[in-house]
């Protein structure tokens, strides 16, 4: 918890000072990015600049300003301004300053709380800002990397308004990075930087403003400088970004988009999509037993009998990943989504399956027909168990008129096939034993 200013070393001018703190922006002008929250008569920008702050959530990637625009909030507004930290505050530190806040509220003075990474606070601490939140005593600023509807309590959450922050474009970066080369507080000597040089690094970051700072800031350092001037070139650029960075959380929400992500394209039969999310995985450090899980599930759920041989194709995959691993399975991961893509697809099997889950949640613990129970001992056959049950193989078309379902759930169908791949086969042989079961149980 701190009470003092935001940033205790914002104005140093010290070397050691990171370059994303030295050139911070102070003012909404200086801001680079997030638009459509903070353009002209956005709403965003309407209530800073009117210093109508309301409890808030800004929910977004690393590295696009959440904690920026809460600084400049700080800096605006006429109201106490505290941060609290996940790690360091815990209850009695957050009822003391809430009750501190309180007391000044009824003396007019309003108090503006700042939690950076709010989804690393608990349920205990979260559950301790509420009752102050809903009375008015703070108004709280939460920033998020994590999607709050999980990770945010939801009482708290419905008192909040929730502003979503989007990835720094490759345009708002390049702004960015021209705009620290000409701040006096980036850089003691002239840099000269070409702008594809600029780009090159812009493309690296992905959306993320530290990187980019970082980058150039570790550019800068490694450049060779002569007549006062720091020459930037772009080789050496490439020398320092020889991996592009990747943001692919496997705890977080971009773990579950990216698979959602995958089932939708295979589903599409969108093969290159669905290889290219699948390689996004990978490279983004997945656990390839994961993926392979998921496809085996996908084989049965969008494919089904429409093609019988998917779920060999995807359980053979499982068992490649379980013996070989990565960096090897790789390609069998890749060969099986290629072939869940363009195989024909069927959710009959599924649907059938929720079909059936619906009466059994309606009807319950429906008795078995005395017919078709198993008989092992003298007395459960004295009580009619196995009685006038008919065995199938004993007729002709190895089919039998007797009820095998009980009476409340005679004559629901679950499964429909469709004529897609080899299911049109299993569609024809369903036809036909309903058409049995029509000419014979008359």
């Amino acid at each position: 918890m701190q009470q003092e200013s935001l940033f205790a070393n914002q104005n140093n001018d010290d070397d050691n000072t990171p370059l994303a703190n030295r050139v911070r922006p102070t003012t909404l002008e200086e801001f680079v990015g997030q638009k459509h929250l903070i353009g002209d008569k956005k709403i965003l920008r309407e209530i800073i600049d009117q210093d109508k702050i309301p409890s808030l959530i800004f929910w977004g990637p690393p590295g696009v300003g959440k904690t920026t625009l809460a600084e400049i909030i700080a800096k605006k507004t006429k109201a106490n301004f505290i941060t609290f930290s996940a790690v360091t505050s815990g209850i009695n530190d957050i009822k003391k300053v809430m009750k501190e806040a309180e007391l000044n509220r009824e003396m007019g003075q309003k108090t503006i709380v700042f939690i950076d990474e709010i989804h690393r606070f608990n349920k205990a601490q979260q559950d301790a800002f509420l009752p102050f939140v809903e009375k008015g005593s703070i108004t709280l600023i939460g920033a998020t990397t994590e999607n709050p509807s999980f990770e945010i309590n939801s009482a708290l959450l419905s008192r909040c308004k929730v502003f979503v922050l989007k990835s720094l474009t490759q345009d708002d970066l390049v702004e960015l990075l021209n705009n620290t080369l000409n701040n006096p507080k980036a850089f003691k000597k002239e840099v000269d930087i070409q702008a594809d040089t600029l780009q090159l690094i812009a493309a690296y970051a992905n959306g993320d403003a530290r990187v980019a700072l970082n980058t150039l800031e570790m550019a800068v350092i490694n450049s060779q400088t002569k007549d006062d001037k720091i020459t930037v070139n772009i080789d050496d650029i490439r020398q320092l970004l020889n991996t592009k960075s990747l943001r692919y959380d496997k705890n977080g929400e971009e773990h579950y988009n990216i698979i959602s992500a995958l089932h939708k394209s295979m589903r599409n039969s969108d093969t290159d999509s669905a290889i290219y999310w699948t390689t996004r995985m990978l490279e983004g450090g997945e656990d390839p037993l994961y993926i392979a899980r998921r496809l085996v599930r996908f084989a049965s759920e969008d494919i089904g009998l429409a093609d019988t041989n998917a779920l060999n194709v995807a359980i053979n995959t499982f068992q490649a990943c379980q013996f070989l691993g990565m960096p090897e399975c790789n390609v069998h991961l890749i060969e099986c989504v290629i072939y869940l893509s363009v195989a024909p697809k069927s959710n009959a099997a599924y649907k059938a399956l929720l079909k059936a889950q619906k009466d059994v949640k309606k009807y319950g613990n429906l008795p078995v027909p005395l017919q078709i129970r198993n008989a092992p001992t003298k007395l459960m056959k004295n009580l009619g168990y196995g009685k006038d049950y008919k065995f199938a193989h004993d007729y002709q078309d190895k089919l039998t008129t007797m009820q095998t379902v009980p009476d409340e759930v005679l004559g629901h169908q679950y499964y429909s096939p469709t004529e897609q791949g080899r299911e049109k086969l299993f569609k024809q042989r369903i036809d036909y034993i309903k058409k049995w079961h029509e000419e014979h149980n008359k």
